[in-house]
């Protein structure tokens, strides 16, 4: 069984170095407002467990994970100043991940590819 479903979400985990936590927290809320801009941008939002922070967000497609990366790549600086990426994954079908090996090779995630399942 096949999927139509074109989504993508990006599964980053970040380890806010010590004494970093408030500030990283301020970033999310910016990170937060400049992601309600867009579009293509189908949920978005941070989790924590202590110091570890992981940011749950889809997009209808490949070019939305791509125009949010470029929208919010000065704060993702920022944000790798006071943490550190221990994981990315990147989920959706072959076809939309395609798009994303190249542009995203540099951050090196996983990716992982969808083959069933249903987005209502």
């Amino acid at each position: 069984m096949a999927t139509q479903d074109k989504c993508c979400s990006i599964v980053p985990y970040f380890a806010v170095h010590d004494g970093q936590l408030d500030n990283f927290k301020k970033l999310c809320e910016d990170f937060v407002a400049t992601t309600d801009t867009e579009a293509k941008c189908l949920y978005y939002g941070f989790c924590f467990d202590g110091s570890q922070a992981h940011c749950r967000e889809g997009y209808a497609d490949a070019e939305g994970v791509l125009t949010h990366l470029e929208n919010v790549g000065t704060l993702l600086g920022e944000a790798l100043q006071i943490a550190d990426l221990t994981r990315l994954e990147i989920h959706g079908p072959e076809a939309e991940l395609a798009k994303l090996r190249g542009p995203l090779a540099e951050l090196k995630p996983q990716f992982f590819v969808l083959e069933y399942g249903f987005r209502r």
